[in-house]
């Protein structure tokens, strides 16, 4: 299975996407699969010629003997989510920054009102046919033109200042009672701008945020202590129960089973 993963080329789609990967493997009849953990950015999955199920923690990608584009949306997981392939495969995925798909699609709650792991119905012009075009190029640097054109001809920037600003003070550990004081709201009203904007709520969004920054930080320390101390957890036992929530493992031994990913310290698969 080649995957190859691409960061935007174009500075302004750099605010809101945080990167591209196609998956292509020509090969039929033969399977692979992966786990994938928890994050906070919105995927939106492309899938050429192909049926796919969708379960609470697992999707699964069939070929199609029916010519056709399927899409999916992924915006809400806290527990690792198997991916299982039956070649050939053809996909490409969108991987959106926080409230960067909001700039894209009108009415995106309508999106998250659906199922965690749902179809994507954005109605964007065109949107099956440029993917289409996109998938029967040959040349790569060509397909990502191609495909940054499409999300550029769709983009409609919105005032999202005050969900930004709010982020900011969720990524920097401040008490969610506490967010929802300083901007004079209740904590039910910022639960509701976080379902509305996000899909999620903000005590999700700050846990994964956690999770997500001790992976990226791993590499920096010495051991799991100083890992845990360093990234907004109380104590050792408040890290190993939180990386227990959403991998199902204890933090060494998740480690153990990451496959090491060039320019993909995001996007995490098991063995």
């Amino acid at each position: 299975m080649e995957l190859n993963f691409y960061t935007p080329r174009n500075k302004l789609l750099q605010q809101f996407i945080e990167g591209y990967y196609f998956i292509t493997d020509t090969q039929k009849g033969g399977t692979e699969k992966y786990l994938t953990f928890p994050n906070n950015f919105c995927i939106v999955t492309i899938n050429l010629n192909s049926r796919v199920l969708l379960s609470e923690n697992s999707i699964k990608i069939f070929p199609s003997k029916k010519e056709n584009i399927y899409t999916s949306v992924v915006y809400r997981y806290t527990n690792p989510i198997e991916v299982y392939y039956k070649k050939p495969i053809h996909e490409l995925t969108i991987y959106f920054k926080p409230l960067g798909l909001n700039h894209f699609v009108q009415n995106i709650e309508i999106i998250f009102c659906q199922r965690n792991l749902a179809g994507f119905a954005a109605n964007l012009p065109d949107f099956e046919t440029e993917m289409c075009k996109i998938f029967a190029g040959k040349d790569r640097e060509a397909q990502l033109e191609h495909l940054e054109k499409f999300w550029l001809q769709n983009l409609v920037k919105k005032d999202l200042d005050l969900m930004k600003n709010i982020l900011k003070d969720i990524e920097s550990n401040m008490k969610i009672e506490d967010v929802a004081g300083k901007y004079e709201m209740s904590r039910k009203h910022l639960n509701t701008l976080f379902l509305k904007h996000l899909g999620k709520s903000p005590g999700e969004y700050q846990k994964i945020y956690r999770f997500r920054q001790a992976i990226n930080n791993k590499s920096g320390v010495r051991n799991l202590t100083e890992l845990a101390y360093e990234n907004f957890f109380y104590d050792q036992s408040h890290f190993i129960k939180n990386f227990r929530a959403l991998t199902n493992n204890s933090p060494k031994s998740f480690f153990k089973m990451l496959i090491p990913t060039k320019k993909m310290s995001g996007f995490l698969f098991s063995r």
